[in-house]
């Protein structure tokens, strides 16, 4: 396991992480959590992501749970949560300085911890002023409840906006933004961001396997035990079951022709293309069991084998590389 820094911050992150979406509080109890924490961390992992919109904030309760029964130092590694779905009431969702204070407190309890490391801002919220948001964010810090700040599924301008609060009221700008990256996702990581990198931007990116369609499950059909036939993923199985979808199984199964050439399965091919961005500070893992956790982090045995040709061959083989800005 590597360790990249958090952006410029002095933060040191594996560049594999474990995430609880979709999982913990809804496939995973306590125990299997914990078996799969201590996995993780046995083998390095240091940063362990979580929300309060989990399962309504069960995911962290487990988690919670189950880091305190590993009884782990608290200065050997990191957790996240993230705010902005916390309820339904008003006051219960999205970033004003209310709720952005409430939901840091709640978490808190939920994990049984003192202060997080990292805290992000789940969604933007058009309904508060972004000085509010970075307001409300630098007074966590200040307090200690909070170490790094962030944002997640921002857009550069929302982001590069925070900056400039941050700058012009002398505050803490945020360190971090965790958006969606793998094959299929990749303008906002490799275009959009690119000035902010610039400037300091870490990434903590989520989805590295595209919810399960860079596995290659889904090649023929959706298997009976697929997440997308959870319920409230509905909208998971809407996506694999486009036209666009349909497209995309299409180029898995390109794909898969080319991991098994280099001697890879096309889901530690996948991992490792996002883990070979410079620009990603970690790639999260999810799984629901250990065994899938084990198989994953093999893939990092495997660096070596993505090297430039390979990765141009996946750009021409998709052809969905972002644009680089224009020179006139």
């Amino acid at each position: 396991m590597d360790y990249r820094r958090l952006g410029k911050s002095g933060l040191k992150v594996s560049e594999f992480s474990f995430g609880a979406w979709v999982t913990f509080g809804k496939q995973v109890g306590v125990d299997d959590a914990g078996s799969m924490l201590s996995y993780a961390y046995d083998h390095g992992i240091n940063f362990f992501d979580n929300a309060e919109g989990y399962e309504a904030g069960n995911a962290e309760l487990v988690m919670g749970e189950a880091i305190e029964k590993l009884g782990w130092t608290r200065d050997s590694f990191a957790v996240s949560s993230k705010v902005f779905w916390g309820g339904s009431k008003p006051t219960q969702r999205g970033l004003s300085r209310k709720h952005v204070t409430d939901a840091a407190h709640a978490a808190l309890k939920r994990l049984r911890v003192d202060y997080l490391d990292l805290y992000f801002c789940h969604r933007p919220d058009i309904d508060t002023p972004i000085d509010e948001t970075v307001w409300a964010m630098h007074n966590l810090i200040t307090q200690g409840k909070v170490l790094y700040w962030g944002t997640s599924e921002w857009s550069a301008q929302q982001i590069t906006e925070a900056y400039a609060v941050a700058a012009r009221e002398h505050l803490t700008p945020p360190t971090m933004e965790q958006p969606q990256y793998n094959l299929f996702e990749r303008q906002k990581v490799e275009g959009d961001y690119a000035p902010l990198y610039q400037m300091g931007l870490g990434t903590t990116i989520w989805s590295p396997l595209a919810s399960g369609l860079l596995t290659g499950k889904y090649n023929d059909g959706i298997p009976a035990d697929s997440r997308v036939n959870l319920p409230g993923y509905e909208w998971l199985k809407q996506r694999v079951e486009s036209a666009e979808g349909k497209k995309q199984i299409e180029q898995v199964k390109q794909l898969a022709a080319l991991a098994k050439e280099i001697g890879l399965p096309i889901h530690h091919m996948a991992l490792l293309w996002c883990n070979a961005n410079p620009n990603v500070s970690t790639v999260i893992l999810g799984a629901s069991k250990r065994s899938q956790l084990e198989d994953n982090l093999k893939a990092l045995d495997s660096k070596a084998k993505m090297t430039p040709d390979v990765l141009a061959r996946i750009d021409e083989l998709l052809g969905n590389k972002p644009a680089a800005p224009q020179r006139f």
